[in-house]
C-alpha cells in the first residue's frame, strides 16, 4: 500500500516511480528561457517547517504569515486542513521577482523538490515507510533540456531538502497514518480539525496553549521542556506532531499526570450536561412562546 505525501499537481497520468539513485536530466538557472515561469504558476502546499522558515525570513509572526501569505484548503475528504502559498490573481507566487525568488534561502519544500514529486510507500508488514520519486514535466519548463545529469539523492542534497524532510518527518508520518486509517477513524470533529491546524501550522497559538496552566496540570513534563519550547520554534513544532498523535490516535508518548485524563472526561461531561440543559431550556421557552401566540 502506498500513500501520497505531496504531489504538487493534478494529473490523470500514472507517474514512473524512481528510486534515490536514479539519474535525472535537469538544471535551472537565471539564464534559462523559462526562468520564473514555474513561480508564476504556483500551487505550493506548505509543511509546518516551511512556515517556520518563511516567517523567520520575513521577520513576522507565524500568525501574520498565515494571515497574509497563505490560503487554507482541505487536504482530504475528511476536511484535514492544509495551507498553500497565497498567489496573485494570475496565480503567481507573491515572492517571485524579476531576479528570482525573494525568499530563496528559505523557500518551501515543494519548491526545492521541483521538478520532482515524492510519495511515501508503506508496504504491508514493513516497519518503516520508504520514499519514492517521480518527474514532473510541464510544457513551459526548459530545464529538462539542459545538459546535466544528476542522481535524485545528489539533487536533494544540492537543493537543501534533506533538512526539511528530516524535520517534517514525524508530521509526514502522521499524515500517512491518517490516510492509511481511512474511514476506520471517521471524520474528525470541528474541534479536532481546529486542533490539527494549531499544532501543525500556528506555532504562536500552539505556544500559548502549551504554556497555559491547564496544559501544565495535564501533562507531566519537566521545566526544561517549557523553557525550550518557549524559545525554539522547531522544538515546539516537533512536539506539536507528537501531541497530535496522542490526542487524535491515542499514541501515548507524552506522560500525563495521574488522574488528569479522568478529570478531563468529568469536565467534558459537565460541560456537555450544562449545554444540553441550556438547549433544553431554550427549547421550552420557544415552545411556550408558540403556545402563547396560538392562544392570543
Amino acid at each position: 500500500m502506498s500513500e501520497e505525501f505531496d504531489i504538487p499537481f493534478k494529473s490523470d497520468l500514472v507517474p514512473n516511480i524512481l528510486d534515490p539513485n536514479t539519474e535525472i536530466q535537469f538544471q535551472c538557472s537565471k539564464g534559462i528561457s523559462c526562468f520564473n515561469e514555474c513561480c508564476r504558476r504556483a500551487d505550493i502546499q506548505l509543511t509546518p517547517y516551511d512556515i517556520i522558515r518563511l516567517k523567520d525570513n520575513l521577520g513576522v509572526s507565524g500568525t501574520e504569515l498565515l494571515k497574509n501569505h497563505t490560503v487554507p484548503f482541505e487536504m482530504d475528504k475528511d476536511g484535514i486542513p492544509g495551507v498553500k502559498l497565497r498567489t496573485d490573481d494570475e496565480g503567481a507566487c507573491l515572492f517571485v521577482t524579476d531576479e528570482g525568488c525573494s525568499v530563496y534561502a528559505d523557500r518551501p519544500t515543494a519548491c526545492r523538490y521541483y521538478p520532482l514529486g515524492h510519495m511515501a510507500m508503506h508496504e504491508a508488514g514493513a516497519t518503516e515507510d520508504e520514499t519514492r520519486y517521480f518527474m514532473i514535466k510541464e510544457d513551459h519548463c526548459m530545464g529538462h533540456n539542459e545538459d546535466r545529469k544528476i542522481s535524485i539523492d545528489a539533487y536533494r542534497r544540492e537543493q537543501g531538502v534533506e533538512q526539511y524532510d528530516q524535520i517534517n518527518r514525524e508530521w509526514l508520518q502522521l499524515m500517512l497514518k491518517k490516510r492509511s486509517a481511512g474511514p476506520s477513524i471517521g471524520r474528525p470533529s470541528d474541534t479536532s480539525l481546529q486542533f490539527f491546524f494549531m499544532c501543525s501550522y500556528d506555532v504562536d497559538r500552539l505556544r500559548r496553549y502549551v504554556m497555559t496552566d491547564s496544559f501544565r496540570v495535564t501533562y507531566d513534563l519537566e521545566d526544561t521542556f517549557y523553557e525550550t519550547v518557549e524559545k525554539e520554534d522547531v522544538a515546539l513544532m516537533l512536539f506539536g506532531a507528537r501531541l497530535l498523535k496522542q490526542v487524535l490516535f491515542g499514541d501515548k508518548t507524552i506522560p500525563e499526570k495521574e488522574g488528569a485524563y479522568e478529570k478531563r472526561m468529568e469536565e467534558r461531561e459537565e460541560i456537555l450536561k450544562m449545554r444540553q440543559e441550556a438547549e433544553a431550556e431554550i427549547h421550552r421557552q420557544r415552545e411556550a412562546e408558540k403556545m402563547k401566540d396560538a392562544i392570543s
